[in-house]
């Protein structure tokens, strides 16, 4: 059975937010914000619900990046600038956040195939 998802890389500068898990099935481990999708909803819906939820924020404008797979689920990976309100994470989700450069991915323990879905990111917001 395949489980869908989807999560949102949000850049400002330079930089995307990455979180760190604090919950299975990443726990412990840093990657974007976002969740499962929910009856009825579809990937972009799910997205923005998941960064409110999670975050405390507004995303808008999101851009699709790709869809990767992890075990059971599909996840669809969406891209943004558009970000309004100010990080209050939900502790039972997030453990820590950090506005994070590429560069800054080396010594974090990352869900698989983040360095990948970054370097796109970057290149769709001109940010290589």
């Amino acid at each position: 059975m395949v489980l869908f998802a989807a999560s949102v890389a949000m850049v400002h500068r330079n930089t995307v937010l990455l979180i760190q898990r604090n919950r299975p099935p990443s726990e412990g481990l840093w990657t974007l914000p976002g969740g499962r999708l929910e009856p009825g909803e579809t990937a972009e819906a799910c997205a923005a619900r998941e960064i409110r939820e999670e975050l405390g924020l507004g995303v808008f404008a999101l851009r699709p990046v790709t869809k990767l797979r992890h075990g059971q689920f599909e996840l669809q990976v969406f891209g943004t600038e558009a970000i309004e309100g100010e990080i209050v994470p939900d502790p039972a989700e997030i453990r820590a956040w950090s506005w994070l450069r590429y560069q800054q991915l080396g010594g974090l323990k990352t869900t698989p195939q983040l360095d990948d879905v970054l370097r796109a990111v970057l290149r769709m917001f001109d940010r290589t």
